[in-house]
């Protein structure tokens, strides 16, 4: 089966992803969350983009808070389901992150859970981070979640199976010209699927180069969701605090 130019416009509009990623730890996210916002000490006025927001379970959770909350999405099926949670302080967009969304509209934006990497082409991440910055205030602050590369290459399990559904899902990893790809594998009613996620590898100093041409200055860097300093060789993910 041949992969369209773009995998994530079609593996996240496809219900098999949900079926997959179904057990997600939704308590862990919101501890997550609390932690971020005990960091960040928003005032309750604040404005947040949730980027990439999926089916917008942190957007819910910070609206819940009582924040004004704009979810983004490229699903339009993500977005769909999220519209059911909208209020006069919650709304949801499906919107490329490529694309400038409102000029300078945002006191805070959140890119959580690895939602960056995605473009074939590295300039993109660029364009993507650049528009993003754009959207945020003058001294509004970014949070991109990311794993930790090298921990996460030097664990990686090459083949799993799993069972969701009543689906077996045949899990394939490997890293591969500058990315970690993911094929997953599956039968469902008779008919053969394939996807492959395609996560670029980058590393700390490569956000660090990011970052500098995005015009962002890294406020604080931690290493998982407890919010520990982040120790490249331990540290299960990198999370970054920005500046602009």
């Amino acid at each position: 089966m041949t992969q369209p130019a773009d995998w994530f416009h079609t593996w996240f509009d496809s219900p098999y992803y949900h079926v997959l990623y179904r057990n997600r730890d939704a308590q862990e996210a919101q501890r997550f969350l609390d932690r971020l916002l005990e960091h960040l000490r928003p005032k309750p006025t604040c404005t947040f983009m949730d980027l990439a927001c999926g089916k917008g379970r942190h957007a819910v959770y910070l609206n819940q808070q009582g924040y004004e909350v704009t979810g983004l999405d490229l699903s339009e099926h993500n977005i769909a389901y999220a519209r059911q949670f909208e209020n006069e302080k919650l709304r949801f967009y499906v919107h490329d992150m490529r694309e400038v969304f409102r000029p300078e509209a945002f006191d805070f934006v959140f890119n959580l859970f690895t939602s960056f990497g995605y473009f074939k082409a590295d300039a993109e991440n660029v364009v993507a981070l650049r528009a993003t910055t754009a959207a945020l205030k003058t001294g509004g602050k970014l949070v991109i979640d990311f794993m930790n590369t090298p921990r996460v290459i030097g664990r990686l399990v090459a083949q799993e199976t799993k069972q969701v559904e009543g689906i077996t899902f045949h899990i394939t990893r490997k890293v591969e010209a500058g990315f970690i790809l993911k094929t997953i594998r599956f039968e469902d009613q008779g008919q053969p699927y394939e996807f492959v996620e395609r996560v670029r590898a980058l590393h700390y100093e490569e956000f660090l180069e990011y970052f500098q041409m995005a015009r962002l200055r890294l406020a604080d860097v931690f290493g998982d969701y407890q919010l520990n300093p982040f120790d490249p060789q331990k540290s299960e993910r990198m999370i970054f605090i920005l500046k602009k």
